[in-house]
């Protein structure tokens, strides 16, 4: 049953925005590519300027997974040009990616970006979406919190990865606690498959089995650098 914005498993839905880089129709102009569609509240505010730098920053990497950044806010086309020229000229980092105007708010409230912290203006939204135009994942951040940018790259390996196998992958991969790098194998729908989990996989119980080195290392080794870099103080 649909809900009244988009959701999880839904396609997204039709729209043509204009951007700083021109008009675009969505989803279709990224069909093939990963969408990383996220949004802030204003330009010329200390916060989303700390996120677009960290965006920009990583931007080849979010390039290597296949995938697109496109930012939206409730300023101008006007607005958006003027602040990316801040950001080169006084901080050094040029912005690679668009970003949607959307002044009346109707892109924002079509997508649920607007919530009842503030009518005006948009909370600090992520939608991922595939190359099919599928909504993957969908995340909400307060206005005050800025986001953690190599969480999102996780998640797009993530949902990648699970793509490609078919598995799910436990809290804090590569790092879990219970099975590290492994991936999780869906759950028995039979009671021959349950007992038959029991000889094919590590399992800590037939509903709990994993595979081990599934993902390769070098993989692994990527998603735990981006972690890395997380958890250090920027040089």
């Amino acid at each position: 049953m649909p809900g009244l914005i988009p959701l999880i498993g839904e396609k997204f839905p039709e729209i043509v925005v204009e951007t700083s880089h021109g008009i675009r129709k969505l989803p279709d102009e990224y069909r093939g590519k990963w969408l990383i569609l996220f949004s802030h509240p204003a330009d010329f505010t200390p916060v989303c300027t700390t996120e677009f730098v960290a965006f920009a920053k990583r931007y080849e990497d979010f390039k290597k997974l296949n995938a697109e950044l496109l930012g939206l806010s409730v300023d101008s086309t006007y607005s958006h040009i003027k602040w990316i020229e801040w950001i080169e000229k006084n901080l050094g980092v040029k912005i690679p990616f668009p970003i949607i105007a959307d002044p009346g708010g109707e892109v924002s409230k079509k997508l649920g970006f607007l919530h009842a912290q503030s009518a005006t203006h948009t909370v600090r939204s992520v939608i991922i979406v595939d190359p099919e135009g599928i909504i993957r994942a969908i995340l909400y951040y307060p206005q005050e919190a800025g986001r953690n940018i190599d969480e999102i790259l996780r998640l797009l390996k993530v949902l990648q990865l699970n793509n490609k196998y078919g598995r799910a992958l436990p809290a804090n991969w590569p790092n879990n606690e219970l099975v590290g790098d492994s991936v999780i194998v869906p759950p028995a729908r039979t009671v021959a498959e349950a007992e038959e989990r029991l000889k094919k996989f590590k399992c800590y119980d037939w509903w709990f089995c994993y595979e081990e080195h599934i993902v390769p290392i070098e993989e692994v080794e990527e998603v735990r650098k981006w972690l890395e870099r997380a958890s250090k103080p920027a040089k």
